[in-house]
């Protein structure tokens, strides 16, 4: 059964790159207006216990352009939110459907459904991992820069879930990588040593610090991401004093590459992480980003029903 939960585990290094190849074609055949129904007749579940905006929007118009069906379940539409357990969900799911899109909270919940369902699962995000992001990312990267081996991204923040999958996703794709993060919020160690193994397989450095401009020196790409994830409003406060000077501005673009580029898997904060001039400005590709999810899903939508 074909996957995609975990980066690390579920993406080879060749795959990734197919991945983007199946991704920037089937962008190509959007805008030509040339039907790829390769999924006809198929449904996908899509189970969201976190809200979203671009997660639904492109898997759901995804699988329509692809020739299928969505399903979207909320937590208060299915029994899963009254306490039914991931096993009789996953059974239950598996005789309805042909594959299980979910956006979480818990990625053990994730592993569960894959686990228990003998159908595709795709992680649409949990507190751990933003591994769909990633392919929308680096096809964002690679169309405006032509290639990705060699370059270097910077994240500047949070330690969490897309920081730990731009580790993996980065080093996979023969990138040097660097986050910078407050001592107490930068990723687990587990993500890093992940990234390191492949980095000596692609050739590419990873570095681990606190200061961000350490981090954005040499950087062709830097990322943000909100200070406050969802789960996290009660931290709000705190988190604003702690990242106040983890922000992407004119000053920490001044020792990156003269034609870096900003990347921000969105929602963002303007006079948060990012500035406004950034952010709106011409060095900003967030929302050329936020519509490569589109076609980046509908690659991993075929990989995983197509190879399952």
């Amino acid at each position: 059964m074909k996957h995609f939960i975990d980066l690390h585990e579920d993406v080879g290094i060749e795959e990734l790159n197919y991945l983007l190849d199946i991704a920037a074609d089937m962008k190509a055949k959007t805008k030509a207006g040339i039907e790829h129904h390769y999924l006809k007749g198929k449904s996908l579940a899509m189970i969201f216990t976190k809200s979203s905006t671009r997660t639904r929007v492109s898997f759901e118009v995804g699988m329509y352009q692809l020739g299928g069906q969505a399903l979207f379940l909320s937590n208060n539409d299915i029994q899963i939110g009254r306490g039914e357990t991931i096993h009789d969900t996953a059974n239950v799911l598996s005789g309805m459907v042909d594959g299980i899109m979910i956006r979480t909270f818990a990625h053990q919940d994730v592993v569960d459904l894959a686990k228990y369902g003998s159908i595709p699962v795709i992680n649409g995000l949990t507190d751990d991992q933003h591994p769909t992001q990633m392919i929308a990312d680096l096809l964002t990267i690679k169309e405006v820069k032509g290639e990705l081996k060699g370059l270097k991204l910077a994240y500047i923040g949070d330690g969490n879930n897309v920081a730990n999958s731009l580790l993996q996703a980065c080093a996979k794709a023969g990138m040097d990588v660097a986050i910078a993060s407050p001592k107490d919020y930068t990723c687990p160690d587990k993500y890093v040593q992940q990234a390191l193994a492949d980095a000596k397989i692609t050739g590419s450095k990873v570095l681990m610090t606190e200061d961000p401009y350490e981090a954005a020196k040499d950087a062709d790409v830097l990322y943000a991401d909100t200070w406050t994830s969802m789960g996290q409003e009660d931290e709000k406060a705190k988190r604003v004093e702690i990242f106040k000077n983890y922000q992407i501005n004119n000053e920490l673009f001044s020792v990156a590459n003269k034609d870096a580029i900003f990347l921000h898997c969105l929602p963002a904060y303007r006079g948060y992480e990012v500035t406004e001039d950034i952010i709106d400005g011409p060095r900003s590709y967030v929302f050329q980003e936020a519509e490569n999810r589109l076609h980046a899903h509908k690659a991993i939508l075929v990989n995983c029903f197509l190879n399952s």
